[in-house]
């Protein structure tokens, strides 16, 4: 079977690039994504509008990967967990205006908890929340939504006051 001339024959060799562009000129590198067409605002009108971004899917294949590294509370299930902390990181990636990246991920399981040992109490409310979001979209979404973009567009972990804040908020609504 004939090789196609960009595969170097020496494995350690750098690949071969045809140019195919004039003297002189290069391709630009590439820009963050931004939406521009109409459907696909984020600001939708109606509840649970969801987070429109470039491959946000991507995050549960992220989140699945991950969830062996996830501590969970007695009660949690992977099954509710993943989806929750996948949308999570999809929000946070497109707000950036790329895809979900495992940065994001670790960045969701930090605000969430599940990146170390939970206080008994956080771990107890969460078991709440978490329950049932892998099946019913509206507990999954109303739990997303409700964490802060102040919290989520961090460039390093979460702060831990925010992160504190962002739980007493959200307590209220496992009861």
């Amino acid at each position: 079977m004939p090789t196609d001339p960009y595969v170097p024959a020496d494995p350690d060799a750098r690949p071969r690039q045809q140019q195919n562009l004039p003297p002189g000129v290069s391709v630009p590198p590439a820009t963050g994504w931004r939406s521009g067409r109409p459907g696909d605002g984020a600001a939708v009108p109606g509840a649970l509008p969801g987070t429109p971004g470039p491959n946000v899917g991507y995050a549960y294949s992220l989140a699945r990967r991950a969830a062996e590294r996830f501590r969970l509370a007695l009660h949690e299930a992977p099954d509710d967990v993943v989806p929750v902390v996948a949308e999570l990181a999809g929000r946070r990636a497109a707000a950036f205006g790329r895809g979900p990246t495992m940065t994001d991920v670790e960045h969701a399981a930090a605000i969430l908890g599940y990146d170390r040992a939970a206080d008994p109490e956080w771990a107890r409310i969460r078991a709440r929340l978490v329950h049932e979001a892998g099946h019913l979209y509206v507990r999954r979404r109303a739990l997303v939504d409700a964490v802060p973009d102040s919290l989520l567009l961090t460039a390093g972990p979460p702060a831990a006051g925010e992160v504190a804040a962002c739980r007493a908020a959200l307590a209220p609504a496992a009861h």
